[in-house]
Parts: C-alpha cells; sequence; structure tokens
C-alpha cells in the first residue's frame, strides 16, 4: 500500500493551493475547512528505483575504449573535457557540442592535438545521443538544462557527468535520478570533493568522536565584489547562435547578450550566487563529511542586493540556516567581499593550508571537543582545540583528475560513482531551499524529508513549480 501522509496547511485558502513542491498534485480533503487547506503527498517514486550498482552485461573492459562528448563547450566545459583526455589510455572525445558556433574552438583544436584526429562540432546534443559508438558524455551547460540533458542522455544509452548544481528543481533532480536507474546509467555529479582522500579521513575522525558531539556547521561562500550589473537591451539573435536551443526548458524571450553571457544573475537559468560561486561544492563536502545526512526539516534564508540596485534576479548576499534536529547548518554566499580569498595553486596543488580566517569558501564544523576547518579543492582539514593548539590535520589536492577517473572507471564497472546523483540531488534541495525561502519573502520554510515537499508556504511552492516548453517537457514519466 502505498504511504500517504495529509498536511495542514492553515496560510492559504482552499482554492489557492494546487501543487507541492515536487511537482505533484495536492489531494483536497472534502472535510477541509474553508480556511485552511488539507493535503497529501505520495513519497517520492524515485525511492524504489534505487540501486547501488548495475548490471555488469555490457561493461567495458581496461583495454576498451570509452568515447566520450562534451555538451557545453564554455571555459569550464573545455577544462574539463581536455583533463578528461589526458587522463588515461583508451579514451577518446569524438564530440564537442555547442548551440554557440564562437565556443568550443579551443577544445577542438587541443584536442585534436592530444588523441591525433579532430572532434566532431555539433550544435544540437541529440545528435550526440544519437550515435551508438558514444559511452559517456559531459554535460557543461548553464543549469537550466541539466536535467533535461541528463534525461535525454540516459534515455539514449549514455552515461553522464553533469556539472553542479545538477538540477533546477527539486521535482528536477527525482526525475534525474528515476532516469539513471530505470536505464542503468552512470551519473557523476560535478562535485568533484567527493573524490577526496582528505575529505574521506575527515569524516572518520568524526566518527571516531574525536570533535564530540556536532552542534553547528558553518559554511561559506563569499566572493570577490561587489560587481556592477547593466543588462543589455534586446536585440536579433546572431546567426552563430541558436537561441532557442540555448532557451531549451527555460521561458521563451528575445534574445539579450545578458542573459546569454552572464545567465548566472537570472532565476529562470540559474540558482544565483549559491550555485555559480560554488557553494554547492561546500554543502554537499559538509554533508559528506557528516556522514551524508538526509534533508533538512526547515530552512530560512535572508538576503538582498544591497549594493547595486540593478535588473539582476539574484541578491547580492544570502544567509541560510537549516535545521537537521541534532545540528544546524549555516551557509553565507555572497559577491561583496574583496578581502576574501579562494584557494590559490600553491594549496590546491602543494603542502600549505588555506588560511583559514580570510579563507572565502572554508567550512567550520563545530563540535562539544573541538573543531575542525575544511577547505575544499586540496584545502585539507584541520582540527584545533583550546588556544589555538592544532591537533589533527590532513591535506590534499585538487580531485579534478581522481574525480573524472571514477566516472570513467564506473563507465567501464556499472558501479555507483563517487559522486552518485542520489547525493547530488539531496545536497541540491539545499540549495533550492534557500532560494525558495529567500524569494517567498525571507521566510522559514518546513520541510518533510520523507515527502520532500515545503509545509507552510504556498508561496515558496508556486516558485518551486518550473514550466517547461513544448518539446523540451520534464514529465513523471521519464
Amino acid at each position: 500500500m502505498k504511504r500517504r501522509k495529509f498536511f495542514q496547511l492553515t496560510s492559504v485558502g482552499a482554492a489557492g493551493l494546487a501543487l507541492t513542491a515536487s511537482c505533484k498534485p495536492f489531494k483536497q480533503d472534502a472535510e477541509a475547512p474553508e480556511t485552511g487547506s488539507r493535503i497529501s503527498a505520495d513519497i517520492p517514486p524515485y525511492r524504489k528505483t534505487i540501486k547501488s550498482s548495475f548490471t555488469i552485461t555490457g561493461n567495458k573492459g581496461a583495454g576498451d575504449k570509452v568515447i566520450l562528448a562534451l555538451i557545453g563547450a564554455g571555459s569550464w566545459g573545455t577544462n574539463l573535457i581536455l583533463e578528461a583526455a589526458k587522463a588515461g589510455e583508451n579514451i577518446r572525445i569524438k564530440y564537442v557540442c555547442d548551440v554557440d558556433d564562437t565556443r568550443g574552438g579551443r577544445a577542438i583544436s587541443e584536442l585534436e592535438k592530444i588523441q591525433g584526429f579532430r572532434p566532431i562540432a555539433v550544435r544540437d546534443m541529440r545528435k550526440v545521443y544519437d550515435d551508438k559508438e558514444v559511452d559517456g558524455v559531459f554535460i557543461e551547460t548553464p543549469e537550466h538544462w541539466h536535467a533535461l540533458a541528463t534525461i535525454w542522455a540516459c534515455q539514449a544509452g549514455k552515461d553522464v557527468y553533469v556539472e553542479k548544481t545538477v538540477s533546477h528543481s527539486i521535482f528536477e533532480g527525482q526525475q534525474m535520478i528515476q532516469a539513471a536507474m530505470k536505464y542503468e546509467r552512470i551519473v557523476q555529479c560535478g562535485t568533484q570533493n567527493r573524490s577526496a582522500d582528505y575529505a574521506l579521513t575527515a569524516s572518520e575522525y568524526i566518527k571516531r568522536g574525536e570533535l564530540g558531539d556536532i552542534v553547528a556547521v558553518h559554511v561559506r561562500e563569499l566572493l570577490d565584489g561587489p560587481v556592477p550589473f547593466n543588462q543589455k537591451e534586446n536585440t536579433d539573435a546572431p546567426d552563430t547562435i541558436d537561441w532557442d536551443m540555448w532557451l531549451g526548458p527555460a521561458p521563451k524571450v528575445p534574445y539579450n547578450v545578458s542573459r546569454n553571457k552572464s545567465w548566472v544573475y537570472y532565476w529562470d537559468y540559474s540558482g544565483g550566487n549559491v550555485t555559480s560561486g560554488g557553494s554547492i561544492h561546500q554543502l554537499d563536502m559538509a554533508r559528506l563529511i557528516l556522514g551524508n545526512p538526509d534533508f533538512p526539516k526547515s530552512v530560512y534564508c535572508a538576503g538582498g542586493r544591497y549594493f547595486f540596485n540593478d535588473k539582476r534576479d539574484v541578491p547580492d548576499y544570502q544567509m541560510a540556516t537549516f535545521d537537521y534536529g541534532n545540528f544546524v547548518l549555516t551557509l553565507q554566499t555572497g559577491e561583496c567581499t574583496p578581502y576574501m580569498e579562494k584557494e590559490g595553486v600553491d594549496v590546491r596543488f602543494g603542502d600549505i593550508y588555506p588560511k583559514w580566517m580570510q579563507n572565502a569558501t572554508r567550512i567550520n564544523i563545530l563540535g562539544t571537543k573541538r573543531m575542525m576547518y575544511v577547505g575544499r579543492m586540496g584545502g585539507g582539514w584541520q582540527v584545533f582545540d583550546k588556544g589555538e593548539k592544532l591537533v589533527a590535520q590532513d591535506k590534499g589536492i585538487f580531485p579534478l583528475k581522481a574525480h573524472i577517473l571514477n566516472y570513467i572507471d564506473c563507465i567501464r564497472t556499472r558501479k555507483q560513482p563517487n559522486g552518485n546523483i542520489l547525493e547530488g540531488h539531496r545536497s541540491s534541495v539545499m540549495i533550492h531551499l534557500a532560494n525558495l525561502a529567500y524569494r517567498a519573502g525571507n521566510k522559514q520554510l518546513l520541510f518533510s524529508p520523507e515527502y520532500e515537499t515545503i509545509l507552510n508556504d504556498s508561496n515558496a511552492q508556486a516558485l518551486a513549480l518550473l514550466s517547461y516548453r513544448k518539446g523540451f517537457e520534464i514529465t513523471s514519466n521519464v
């Protein structure tokens, strides 16, 4: 029998509430009073489909070539595919796909030098998916494309490496899991710190009780700024870009170079600073170190545009507080702190630890005995006692290559990858909840971890619903 629970909402009229955050219809109870809406929600269907590994049939041996393609050839996508091409033997990049003809040139020319033949340039990712020779794809598009591109790839029998934040809504993450499990496809999320050895030693240290009971975790992504922004006027789309395909699932709007080049400032394409800046890296790493806790019980988020009153959708500063019941996690993110610095190459690839006080991306874990600082992307971790006494530490290097190699290995073995889609979804939900709480008016949202449903705010529920253009729909049946 399906498990179903009824929730009471008193903040809206019975006719004012139609859908939950997971895009399921609420069912109206016949006995509900006029002043409130009695609603029900099902446990998300993907929960019953989760598999720890996939069938061994069709796996590739170490001597077999793995054929890959890049979807989205911006600067980071180019960097990623070049790392993949150099990661090991028997890896070949067959396609470089981008809707914009002005991008991808460097990737193609460098790949030709590395592998001795020139990858094929295409605009439409569906041409890549139609090629049965392709084993896997790297999806490096704007965030609003991540889910649909991943689902299409799974349906076409391709394994996927998809950039963070992996989804654009709670519902999208659920459907990505369902597609991965249904078609038994590897989906590695671009949360590289899950392939960092020192993240695992930090987790083991905490499990031994060396910090005591964890009471608070503080995560930050405080970037240089403030950065001014001037939205340009709408124009005709240049011939070099397929603007309709660039928009994909997002609403149809005229071409605007600001939307095209600065898409991170628009809710239609991005989760704002908390996703584009990289907060998802720290949130996901914190969850890994803490033993992968499930969803929070509630989130409160406040923020705003404090420095420039321009036409950007997203705030320049946000602070969110997540209640996990037995500990609290906070997230600070923004672009108005020019005195903060990310880890440099000497930290990422050397033996030097970050300067914690002004480290822009640190995680601070407070226990009842001691405190731990954690740095992403090779920053390592250090534990301090009273009087700034250093009691334990471990260092690492930037784990990008290790993360790519884990993806390639899982294409061969069919094991779940380090950054599997289930954990990618759980971390992404934190991002979505923080943004929904901010966009609903700096509210506290109560959340059901069991039903993945916002319980107390119809405005946030409505904001969580994404509509899709014809031909780019994401449905419950993947």
